[in-house]
């Protein structure tokens, strides 16, 4: 019984001292040059109402409730949503709308786990279209300090940035054909 205790305590020793190991803060991006204009893309971010578009975490949830308030686009403009496990809730709201250049977006995750990060959009024109480069900030709490032992936020997350560039891309390059 000693000798499970004993291993046990350096078990969670081990892993207490790997967490605090990590760094206090993350941040993690994704770009991907898109054949669209700057403010054809802007437009697409800036608008809440358009992520049904091209979010990579729109269809994850066919029943998830949606919650604009604030302004249509732009700062001030909010979007809430609330749906199955997966999905999640929280609310993201634009701190920072520069036209054509820059998306500065508070996100604020309520289930499955409480946390609170920055989400930047950049737009730098390129001689065949756009750069947008997606980033994500915060802090490492407890939970994702722990989830880092397992996976990076990076590798979580990671994915799902690079599917939703593909996904306004997508929109984007369409658009483009048909106006």
């Amino acid at each position: 019984m000693l000798i499970v205790a004993i291993i046990i305590a350096v078990v969670i020793a081990g892993l207490s001292f790997a967490m605090s190991s990590q760094p206090e803060t993350f941040r993690m991006e994704r770009s991907r040059l898109i054949n669209a204009p700057a403010d054809r893309l802007f437009g697409l971010v800036n608008d809440f109402h358009q992520w049904q578009q091209w979010s990579p975490w729109e269809k994850i949830d066919p029943a998830m409730q949606r919650t604009f308030s604030g302004p249509a686009s732009g700062d001030g403009s909010s979007y809430a949503w609330a749906g199955n496990r997966k999905a999640g809730e929280g609310r993201m709201v634009i701190r920072e709308s520069q036209p054509s250049d820059r998306v500065a977006i508070d996100l604020h995750f309520l289930k499955p786990f409480k946390a609170s990060n920055l989400t930047e959009f950049t737009f730098t024109p390129e001689a065949s279209g756009t750069r947008v480069t997606w980033a994500m900030s915060g802090a490492n709490t407890a939970v994702t300090r722990a989830m880092s032992l397992v996976a990076s936020m990076d590798k979580m997350v990671g994915k799902d940035f690079e599917r939703g560039l593909a996904n306004l891309a997508d929109v984007a390059e369409a658009s483009r054909v048909t106006s």
